[in-house]
């Protein structure tokens, strides 16, 4: 396989620096006194993996806005979460803006989220190349599989948890596929999605080891435990709508034919200077001038 598609998670990245910085109020300011401290970390993560990676294709993936598909299906989807500081909310344009000055192409897609589009984009593009994905959701495990490696960011920005599809299955013991189902019975409190009230990871990792699916747990139920049938059917229709809600889309409307060779990436590290430069990145400027040649 001659191409590698890096395929970032870009406000996940955002996200993740602007509250480890903003928790000492290390908004990092520029001169027109607009925060900087969410795309310097972005800046930082994504050359790391560029450097470790050296892929041949890059895109950055983005949200686009709060609505999507999933909440018409299920109206608490994401509701308790907090509407973003005002320190944060110049930054989501900002990012976009100095992403496509790297090179790298920005994509995302109304109703969809930007997971949505990294694993359509992995679905299809795997099939040929090899794909590498960094974010810091573990939601995107279940998108992996002989041809997409999943980097998960950790502390500090050059450590990421790799995960292979070897990985994958040995810790968990079941294919990326079925976290979809794991998911379903552990609900998840980030996405306000509820699952089975008193179920949790290990208990929906056992219970997919041995019956391979939500479907086949609910048509095996007189099999379990009297507690666990008394969860289960106690919250049967959210176990249900948690399930569809998991699953991540991998057909998002893209063209992704002619979306391929925009991703082509040979960015220098030059160009990059001068972008950091013009932006006043200088935090990240010096980082790339000291850790890359």
């Amino acid at each position: 396989m001659s191409n590698k598609v890096l395929l970032v998670d870009g406000m996940a990245l955002l996200f993740r620096h602007f509250y480890a910085t903003s928790l000492h109020n290390q908004f990092m300011k520029n001169s027109q006194g607009i925060p900087t401290n969410g795309v310097q970390g972005f800046v930082r993560h994504v050359f790391t993996a560029l450097n470790e990676i050296n892929p041949t294709h890059v895109a950055v993936c983005w949200d686009m806005g709060q609505q999507t598909f999933r909440n018409e299906m299920f109206e608490g989807y994401k509701q308790n979460r907090p509407a973003p500081p005002e320190e944060l909310i110049p930054q989501f344009d900002f990012v976009k803006e100095v992403s496509e000055q790297f090179g790298f192409v920005n994509v995302g897609v109304t109703n969809y989220e930007a997971d949505d589009v990294i694993g359509t984009l992995a679905h299809h593009l795997s099939e040929d190349n090899e794909i590498y994905v960094v974010t810091g959701d573990r939601d995107i495990l279940q998108c992996i599989n002989s041809n997409v490696e999943i980097w998960l960011t950790k502390k500090g920005f050059n450590i990421y948890n790799r995960y292979t599809l070897d990985r994958f299955v040995d810790e968990y013991g079941v294919e990326p596929k079925q976290l979809i189902d794991i998911k379903a019975f552990m609900g998840d409190s980030a996405d306000g999605y509820p699952g089975v009230k008193g179920i949790g990871e290990k208990t929906a990792i056992k219970l997919i080891q041995q019956y391979g699916s939500v479907e086949n747990v609910i048509a095996a139920i007189d099999e379990l435990t009297a507690g666990q049938q008394k969860k289960i059917n106690a919250d049967l229709a959210n176990l249900k709508i948690s399930k569809t809600l998991a699953q991540i889309h991998t057909e998002v409307p893209l063209n992704i034919a002619q979306l391929l060779p925009a991703m082509q990436f040979g960015t220098s590290l030059t160009n990059a200077l001068d972008v950091c430069k013009e932006h006043e990145l200088y935090v990240s400027g010096k980082y790339l001038a000291t850790h890359f040649k």
